[in-house]
């Protein structure tokens, strides 16, 4: 009884600021600094004057097409470069995958200069694939996905040889199926970090018509610092996808839990 009580304090905490955020994105500006839990007359025009304001359907399609496509090249990556540390013998395969952990170490600011000059040569700058190529490819996956397959049963994998299935036959045909929660979950976290992330978007994209959701509602709010109603409708706008994606890919995350042996 007092877990559940406790629980479902530590539920109400968490969910409380996202009612905020959607009662304030419901106001009119005479009540979004009142103390009511409930505004008096709910209104949409907020959401309709964020876009009347600035290009806010632009920035979410921007970190839409971003976001989904660091998430398929991270998990396709991840899971093909995880199988490979993790059942391939070769030499320098330890090597490589501590060079691979090692960069996790490494904080974004701290690279962010160097990687602009790269990418700035490249003539990548003010382009999607100056914002996807160079935060596509990280260790994370490599990393998950090979702690993943190594706890991964070689009976399903013994079986598919008996059969006479090749490596890549093996990979693709028994492996990855079974891997889907995991897969799923992998891309659940690469999805919502790309959707949230703002300091390469903000290094990368001179033009706004390549800003991101969390450029935008930056520069919103530097614009309408004082509209409290606004930035909070801009804010509900953005989570709105991030919460999407995750209520419809839930239990997929429970079962890479289970999978992975961390409940409980």
């Amino acid at each position: 009884m007092i877990l559940t009580v406790a629980a479902s304090v530590l539920a109400l905490i968490q969910l409380f600021p996202l009612y905020w955020l959607l009662t304030g994105a419901l106001k009119p500006a005479a009540e979004v600094n009142s103390p009511g839990l409930l505004p008096s007359a709910p209104t949409l025009s907020n959401l309709a004057t964020v876009f009347d304001r600035v290009p806010f359907a632009r920035y979410l399609l921007n970190s839409l097409l971003t976001s989904v496509a660091v998430t398929i090249l991270l998990v396709g990556f991840g899971a093909m470069a995880g199988y490979a540390l993790a059942r391939l013998r070769f030499p320098g395969r330890e090597l490589i995958f501590g060079l691979f952990f090692a960069t996790l170490l490494v904080a974004l600011p701290v690279i962010l200069v160097p990687l602009f000059v790269v990418v700035s040569r490249m003539g990548l700058t003010d382009t999607y694939a100056g914002l996807i190529i160079p935060v596509a490819f990280t260790a994370f996956p490599v990393f998950l996905m090979r702690q993943f397959y190594l706890q991964f049963p070689k009976d399903l994998e013994d079986a598919a040889d008996l059969d006479g299935a090749g490596f890549l036959r093996r990979f693709v045909s028994v492996v990855l199926p079974v891997s889907r929660p995991m897969l799923a979950a992998l891309g659940v976290i690469t999805f919502l970090a790309t959707w949230n992330s703002f300091l390469w978007p903000l290094t990368v994209a001179r033009s706004s018509d390549l800003w991101v959701v969390q450029v935008g509602i930056a520069t919103f709010q530097s614009q309408y610092g004082g509209d409290w109603n606004l930035i909070m409708a801009a804010s509900l706008l953005a989570a709105l996808p991030t919460l999407i994606v995750f209520l419809i890919l839930q239990r997929q995350i429970i079962e890479s839990i289970k999978a992975t042996g961390l409940k409980g």
